[in-house]
């Protein structure tokens, strides 16, 4: 399995923007479907954002959907989360995730996990 190691959370302002990184351990990290969960307090972990091996699919949970942007840099083994016009709402610890055994994006059931990054917006 793929290690995963996240970054980029911090404590921010409604409406303003981080960007969330996860690396990748190991080879052929373009095997991989990558996505992000998020879990906030009291709260059970929800699909964020999932993109394809190559990066020509993505998909993105509704209630973010032109806020939130995932992307990946096969190059770097690398995938992003661009957040933007953040909320108090979108408070939570933000996990990477990866699955190689499905081609498709799923929102559940994935092999590797970070360790979270905390993202913390105030009002």
């Amino acid at each position: 399995q793929v290690q995963l190691v996240e970054s980029g959370g911090g404590a921010v302002q409604a409406g303003d923007s981080l960007r969330l990184s996860c690396v990748a351990s190991g080879r052929a990290f373009n095997s991989y479907v990558m996505a992000w969960f998020r879990q906030a307090p009291g709260k059970e972990r929800e699909f964020v954002a999932g993109i394809s091996r190559s990066g020509d699919s993505t998909t993105t949970k509704d209630s973010v959907k032109g806020r939130f942007t995932i992307s990946r840099d096969n190059t770097k083994n690398t995938v992003y989360l661009q957040m933007n016009s953040l909320k108090p709402e979108d408070t939570a610890v933000y996990y990477c995730a990866a699955d190689r055994r499905y081609s498709y994006i799923r929102q559940f059931a994935y092999e590797s996990w970070g360790q979270g990054t905390q993202v913390t917006v105030s009002s």
